[in-house]
């Protein structure tokens, strides 16, 4: 609704990967040249972590944009805890082997068989396994053991493992993995964005769709959306995209650090985290041990300034609820008619905003 509202050509902030809206911060774009020095060695394990949502799946995104398919064969699968010898099957299929009947021994021979074959056309295969973290080390394991498939003495398998930051504390604490160990050649820890980071990559995507500036953001906007999100990328283009609608709701052609913390708290709300448990009262010990409950100091009463501040925020959720009430029933309205898309003036109020402009 927001990106029609605002003029837009699409989503700026939709959650699903999309190598389009590639933003390089500066530890994507480290690990870029972890990557990259790596496909250089032509052998052995890449291994990326980071925190959910930090953009791991959108930096493999942009590397297969990057790299020349005449010269990599680029595989990629999604372990979800699959056992070795289905991990085995998965990377066959992969390669245009049928595993069907197969035991490992021969699994392992057709696998190589595929590998070769791909070989033959002048290129090398990069396996690219996400979500590693959920991987047995039995399966670990095999792509350890796939990985010393050779021709001519250059490898023919080059192995990418994305996982979250439990898959790099496996990797240094399993005893087991101490092989693999010696075989990784470049690791990177994606971190969240820099504050500073915030403001470009949300004016990049915008503009990516035809943003002209409406609506614009204040200053202080970019810091409340860092604040919130902790700069982790999905968590940011979640919050960003229900600013945008919330802005698009209140016909808004200024966000400012407002807008963003009302949105924020009725994320929260729509997501309640769970109750801290009540801390037991607090005691006191006399000289012959008997516990004293310690009588709390009764509340400070509430200052003008707060009540203030709660009338405002009372206000802000009337005119909300006004708003959305309005607009529901507008879309009612439209899926009952055959009109091609529902009338929005009554909510264009005129704003503050709309006179400056």
């Amino acid at each position: 609704m927001y990106d029609t509202h605002y003029g837009l050509t699409g989503r700026p902030f939709q959650l699903t990967p999309d190598a389009r809206f590639w933003y390089e911060t500066a530890t994507h774009r480290k690990a870029m040249s972890y990557l990259g020095y790596g496909l250089a060695q032509g052998e052995g394990f890449i291994v990326i972590t980071g925190d959910i949502g930090a953009g791991k799946t959108t930096l493999v995104g942009h590397l297969l944009e990057t790299i020349d398919p005449r010269r990599l064969h680029a595989v990629t699968i999604v372990s979800t805890a699959i056992d070795a010898r289905d991990l085995l099957r998965t990377i066959a299929t992969q390669l245009n082997v049928d595993p069907a009947g197969l035991e490992k021994a021969q699994l392992l021979t057709a696998i190589e068989r595929g590998l070769h074959g791909v070989a033959r056309t002048g290129r090398r295969t990069l396996l690219i396994v996400d979500e590693a973290q959920g991987l047995p080390v039995d399966a670990l394991e095999e792509l350890r053991m796939l990985s010393n498939f050779q021709a001519g003495g250059h490898a023919l398998l080059q192995i990418v493992l994305l996982g979250q930051p439990e898959f790099r504390e496996r990797l240094h604490g399993s005893e087991r993995l101490e092989q693999l160990r010696q075989r990784i050649i470049a690791i990177h820890h994606l971190d969240p964005m820099e504050e500073h980071e915030v403001a470009d990559y949300i004016a990049h995507r915008l503009s990516i769709v035809g943003w002209q500036g409406r609506p614009d953001f204040a200053d202080d906007a970019f810091a409340a959306l860092y604040r919130v999100s902790g700069g982790v990328p999905r968590r940011l283009n979640l919050l960003a995209g229900r600013v945008m609608l919330q802005a698009a709701v209140l016909d808004l052609t200024l966000i400012d650090a407002g807008v963003v913390e009302t949105v924020a708290e009725d994320m929260a709300a729509d997501l309640p985290m769970p109750t801290e448990a009540v801390a037991p009262e607090p005691v006191r010990f006399v000289a012959d041990e008997v516990p004293v409950p310690v009588t709390p100091s009764p509340a400070p009463a509430p200052d003008e300034g707060l009540r203030a501040r709660v009338a405002a925020l009372e206000t802000r959720v009337e005119q909300q609820e006004a708003a959305l009430r309005r607009i529901l029933t507008l879309l009612v309205d439209w899926v009952e008619s055959d009109r091609e898309q529902p009338d929005l003036s009554p909510l264009h109020r005129p704003s503050a905003w709309d006179h400056a402009a």
